[in-house]
């Protein structure tokens, strides 16, 4: 075989491993666009190393992309963009192959906006020994590997990462998607009247919202409100349209329901550009949490999915 049909064999082995790797890299980093660009230093590293000494191209370029992830979560402009309080996780339309894979509930749950902020509270490494663990199923002695760590280290990691997400999120598992559709109309609808006390009915008493926007422009830190009243009053004012609102935003958008990270959402949409994202997190048929996305860059790979997304009827026309 010459070189170039080497170099095509070679990049056809990483072309088959980009979507795991892409994957791993979200849920490691919670941002699609630090994901592609880990994804594609792996493939400058896999282009310079010598693959004829690689036995196992995938367990490399896994090593390859979790340490580089694991530097960018380390590195100090990185803690100081997650510890000053102005990042959520970038949101996913569903069906995006970065939330792969999705085939029972520990996969699905490690994508979800949820378990993504609360990995924030992880060190890196219980972070990444819980992301090989729960979404990509390695052993221990495999996650060894990878973290130049020992079998002994990586179980202590996975213990503390599971105690700590545990304790902090919601309980109640997966929410059928009709109830889940049907809470989130009705928010909506008692949101868009100004309806504050079926607002409040709708959440759970330790409801908490975050948003990256105040309606009028990006905040420089989230915004968070963490009481059913404080919450219906801000969603009551949020939702309701004013000429001023569609001005920032550009024209009067339409409003969709839609499935984000594996979460109920609604986006608003004007053509086919996604202006903002809000997601919500349902356990015991009420809403626990409501998360507010509008910043342009963490809507860039979701409206580019959205574009590939099949017509359907919005909920509100004209906003």
């Amino acid at each position: 075989m010459d070189s170039t049909a080497t170099d095509r064999f070679d990049t056809s082995r990483f072309e088959a491993s980009r979507n795991r790797l892409a994957s791993l890299a979200y849920r490691l980093l919670g941002s699609a666009a630090d994901a592609e660009d880990a994804v594609q230093d792996t493939f400058l590293h896999w282009q310079a190393a010598d693959r004829q000494l690689i036995k196992v191209p995938e367990s490399w370029l896994t090593k390859v992309v979790t340490n580089l992830c694991l530097d960018r979560l380390r590195s100090a402009q990185a803690r100081r963009e997650r510890t000053v309080g102005a990042w959520l996780p970038e949101p996913l339309l569903d069906g995006d192959p970065m939330l792969g894979p999705a085939d029972t509930f520990e996969q699905r749950e490690s994508v979800s906006l949820a378990v993504l902020t609360l990995m924030e509270r992880l060190s890196p490494l219980e972070r990444a020994v819980y992301v090989l663990r729960e979404a990509f199923s390695h052993s221990h002695a495999e996650i060894a590997e990878i973290l130049d760590i020992t079998e002994s280290a990586s179980q202590q990691h996975l213990h503390r990462a599971r105690h700590r997400i545990t304790a902090a999120r919601p309980s109640g598992g997966e929410v059928d998607p009709a109830s889940a559709r049907r809470i989130v109309e009705e928010f909506l609808a008692a949101a868009s009247s100004g309806r504050t006390e079926r607002l409040v009915a709708l959440l759970t008493d330790d409801a908490t919202a975050i948003a990256d926007s105040n309606g009028a422009g990006a905040a420089k830190t989230l915004l968070q409100y963490d009481t059913p009243q404080r919450i219906a009053a801000i969603a009551r004012a949020g939702f309701k349209p004013t000429p001023a609102k569609r001005r920032l935003a550009g024209g009067t958008p339409a409003i969709h329901y839609a499935l984000v990270n594996g979460a109920p959402a609604i986006l608003f949409v004007i053509g086919d550009q996604v202006i903002g994202a809000v997601t919500f997190d349902i356990t015991g048929g009420k809403i626990a949490t409501v998360r507010g996305i509008a910043t342009p860059t963490r809507l860039v790979r979701l409206t580019e999915a959205w574009r590939q997304h099949g017509p359907d009827t919005p909920l509100v026309t004209q906003w």
